[in-house]
């Protein structure tokens, strides 16, 4: 897999050779896993709502802007993250 790749906190799928697990045309979260990328394979969040290992081809990289990324990330991830707040204007 190339190192873009493995930088992307999202994966589409594009194929899953009769995985249930996942779909494919849906958007992924992927967790870093050196030792599996090196392996040419990619851990990501699956429809069971764990995270396993797929062979990285399946995937493509995509960039999401920040807002929707957000509303992609996991719920136990979202739950760290501080809720923006926005400042009045007086």
């Amino acid at each position: 897999m190339k190192a873009e790749k493995s930088r992307s906190r999202f994966l589409l799928c594009v194929r899953n050779d009769g995985s249930d697990d996942l779909e494919p045309r849906k958007v992924y979260e992927v967790l870093p896993d050196a030792g599996a990328v090196r392996e040419g394979f990619v851990r990501v969040i699956d429809e069971s709502g764990e995270d396993y290992l797929y062979p990285a081809e399946y995937f493509v990289p995509v960039r999401l802007p920040v807002v929707t990324a957000r509303a992609f990330l996991s719920p136990s991830k979202e739950g760290m993250q501080p809720p923006r707040q926005r400042r009045a204007r007086g």
